[in-house]
């Protein structure tokens, strides 16, 4: 008797929008050469904030990249997120004839941490200083959470399971397991990812109650975690979306494998409580190995949350050796988001994206702007370093206190 198929889900494709670069193959050359695109913030109307650094995407056309009729109905964080669903399903080969032809099949997850304040702020303004007839009609989508995962599901005729995590910085890696066990469950290809734009002035001045924001105003001294000069996190817009698909059904449409998605687990212990998130996150690594089936020592290279918080810093730094034991000390870890910005769900995401390309070109990524190291950590700075990584370990925190732990395996 046959065993039953395993079904596995796996990344065929990837879209990336970030501040180092406005598609996959920029975000990778950017990346691995370690290029900081940190600066002063430029936005309109926050000249007066004490945030005064951020990773912005500068070089985004909006209107060459969106239909208009969907433009209009959308905010920045969606006009991301539909940009970076088209490169990657370019780059699955997922063309408009393979969803007509099983539109059921195929679903959208995207996670938020912001939603759609500049398009809000836009209509809030126009309310209190025009009228209520001023303000459009899209106002009741647009701000929401779930407007990214809508959006492309009407736009793309996507029509199989559609989701969102509405949560803080760990909901990215939470979408992705979503889609993955969605995939597993017999949905062939889940669109998933997250996009955020928090940098408005109503979305920034909601960002001054974190703690944990750095307010440093040079960008090379901004976001310096696992330092003794670390201030805090740089927050950051844009994001990547990623076609996880269910592996046999790549194979036989002959695309590439990426990766394996091939673990994950999730934990909670409280906004803002670094000390229990060290064992919060060892736990959710546990359990994600646990789930891939990978021995720590599988594990050849670590993209680290990265708060840039002294005792955050620490946890994590801990957490990976509690959960990887000595092997925590000799695995390259990596925190590419320095040269970048923190942003919030889409930072994982983005991390994600980094691995499955650091191991298909056998490269770990530096740490922008990172060098005096004062945890006990292997982490790669300066430049990139020649590897042959095929299983990767992706990790996040929120603020709110979620914990969140992926496993990514090269192809076989």
């Amino acid at each position: 008797m046959n065993a039953p198929h395993v079904r596995r889900a796996a990344v065929t494709g990837i879209g990336v929008v970030a501040p180092n670069g406005t598609s996959t193959d920029a975000f990778w050359k950017a990346t691995q050469e370690g290029v900081s695109v940190l600066d002063r913030v430029t936005r309109e109307g926050c000249e007066h904030l004490p945030l005064r650094v951020a990773g912005e995407v500068r070089s985004f056309d909006a209107s060459a990249a969106v239909e208009e009729r969907y433009l209009v109905q959308t905010d920045r964080f969606t006009h991301f997120a539909m940009a970076a669903a088209d490169l990657a399903l370019t780059d699955a080969r997922l063309g408009q004839a393979d969803v007509d032809g099983a539109p059921f099949s195929l679903g959208v997850v995207t996670a938020a941490g912001s939603g759609g304040g500049e398009f809000g702020q836009r209509e809030l303004q126009r309310l209190w200083g025009k009228g209520s007839r001023f303000v459009g009609p899209y106002q009741s989508i647009a701000w929401f959470y779930a407007a990214s995962t809508g959006q492309i599901s009407i736009r793309r005729g996507f029509k199989g399971p559609c989701s969102v995590v509405a949560a803080d910085e760990a909901g990215g890696l939470d979408a992705l397991a979503h889609a993955a066990r969605a995939v597993q469950r017999g949905t062939d290809a889940i669109m998933a990812g997250s996009t955020e734009a928090p940098l408005a002035p109503y979305s920034m001045v909601c960002q001054l109650g974190y703690e944990e924001l750095s307010t440093v105003d040079d960008p090379a001294r901004a976001y310096l975690p696992f330092t003794k000069r670390a201030r805090g996190f740089v927050p950051a817009e844009g994001g990547a979306m990623l076609v996880v698909e269910e592996e046999t059904r790549a194979r036989e449409r002959g695309v590439p494998v990426r990766a394996v998605i091939a673990g994950h687990a999730a934990t909670f212990t409280g906004a803002s409580r670094w000390e229990l998130s060290r064992d919060g996150l060892a736990q959710a690594i546990r359990g994600a190995l646990r789930e891939a089936r990978c021995a720590p020592e599988e594990v050849d290279v670590v993209f680290a949350d990265a708060l840039g918080v002294p005792e955050a810093d620490r946890a994590e730094s801990l957490a990976i050796t509690d959960a990887l034991g000595p092997h925590g000390r000799q695995v390259p870890v990596t925190a590419p988001k320095t040269g970048t910005g923190r942003g919030y769900c889409a930072a994982p995401v983005l991390d994600t994206a980094a691995a499955v390309l650091a191991m298909e070109h056998g490269l770990i990524p530096p740490t922008p702007n990172v060098f005096d190291i004062c945890h006990d950590l292997d982490l790669v700075t300066g430049r990139a370093r020649a590897a042959e990584p095929r299983t990767a370990l992706v990790l996040s925190r929120g603020l709110m206190g979620s914990n969140s732990a992926l496993v990514l395996r090269l192809a076989s």
